[in-house]
Parts: C-alpha cells; structure tokens; sequence
C-alpha cells in the first residue's frame, strides 16, 4: 500500500512516499532544500543534474522511479523519485553545506518509520502531535483517531471476504458515502474541502 506525506527540513517541504519498504522522496524537492531555490529553479537544476550524473558513470533512470505525488496545483502527477539509498547518492553530486545536516534527517526519517512498524502505537502518537500542530481541538483529534480505527475494522472484516485493496475498497467506500452524504468519498473530499497532508518534522 502506498502511504503518501510531507514532511519538513528546514521549512522546506520534502513529498515522500513508503513504496516497497522503503521511503521515496521527491528528488526535485531534495533539490530545493539543499540549494535553496524555488521549485522552478529545482526543476531546472535536477535536469541539469542529471547530465552530471551521467558524467559521472550514473544513469538516472537506473536509480529513480516516477510515482504519483501531489503536485502544486494539488492533483496528483508523476515525479522523480528515489529510494533513501539513491537519494544519499545524489545528494553527494550536489555540492552544499546543508548536505550532512539533511544525510542526518533521512536517517532520522528511515528510522522513526521502522519504529513504527515494529510499534503501531508510535504512529498513533505521531498523528495526535501532528494534528495539534496543525491546530486541531483534542475533540476533533479523538474522533478523527477513533473513525481511523473504525475504518480499519471495517477493512479487516472486507480483507476476511477476499476483497481487494484497491478498486474493490474504493467501490465499497464510494457506497458507504452515498448513502448517507449522496455524493462518492472523492466528491464529498471535494465538497468540504478536505485534503490529505500529513506533516512529519524532526
């Protein structure tokens, strides 16, 4: 399952994604935390970039991906990605005094998730400060909290009937919605403004 955020270094937003076990980070964004330019400016830099690499013997295609993050327009848009290893890789092609500080932030970053997965709870302390942070009541924090494990519930329950994650989870999801709101999970999102971000920060 892919699990999209942004987190933070330096003020500087950095989209990630958890594919395959491994975090993946925007590569242009890395390049704009560690150079300090606009996004712009980062795009413009990672394609020079990776002429450097070539140079270098690195063929950029072998150690990035493209995958889905959110975009400034806030759709959804294919992007260079690369796995914590490879990131570390290109960052040694980028010359800036900010290099050691962010190595130092991705290990913090590979290691909080570990320590996630090996104890949920730290994920549900995670969310409860992030949340404050971005100003939310306690109230609202709780339910929000209790409709995730309601939902999980409800998932497990699918998953025992052979349902797949996917096309199936969202068809179901969509119903559910249209019974009581009348409009499919998307359109009521949509409706009330909602999005999905979650900030990690070191």
């Amino acid at each position: 399952m892919e699990e999209r955020k942004i987190a933070l270094f330096e003020e500087k937003e950095i989209r990630k994604i958890w594919y395959k076990n491994d975090w993946y980070f925007s590569v242009v964004d890395i390049c704009a935390a560690l150079t300090g330019n606009d996004y712009q400016l980062s795009r413009n830099y990672w394609k020079v970039l990776k002429f450097r690499l070539k140079e270098e013997g690195l063929e950029p295609v072998t150690i990035c991906n493209q995958l889905k993050l959110p975009a400034q327009d806030g759709k959804m848009r294919l992007t260079d990605v690369a796995s914590t290893e490879h990131i570390l890789r290109v960052i040694q092609s980028i010359p800036s005094p900010k290099a050691e500080p962010f190595k130092l932030w991705l290990a913090h970053v590979a290691k909080e998730r570990l320590d996630q997965l090996q104890d949920p709870e730290l994920s549900i302390e995670q969310a409860m400060s992030d949340y404050k942070r971005l100003g939310y009541s306690d109230n609202w924090i709780n339910q929000r909290l209790k409709s995730i494990e309601i939902r999980k519930d409800l998932t497990d329950e699918w998953k025992k009937h052979g349902l797949q994650e996917g096309v199936q989870f969202a068809s179901l999801t969509d119903i559910i919605y249209k019974t009581w709101a009348g409009k499919t999970a998307k359109e009521y999102k949509r409706f009330k403004g909602l999005k999905k971000r979650v900030f990690a920060t070191i």
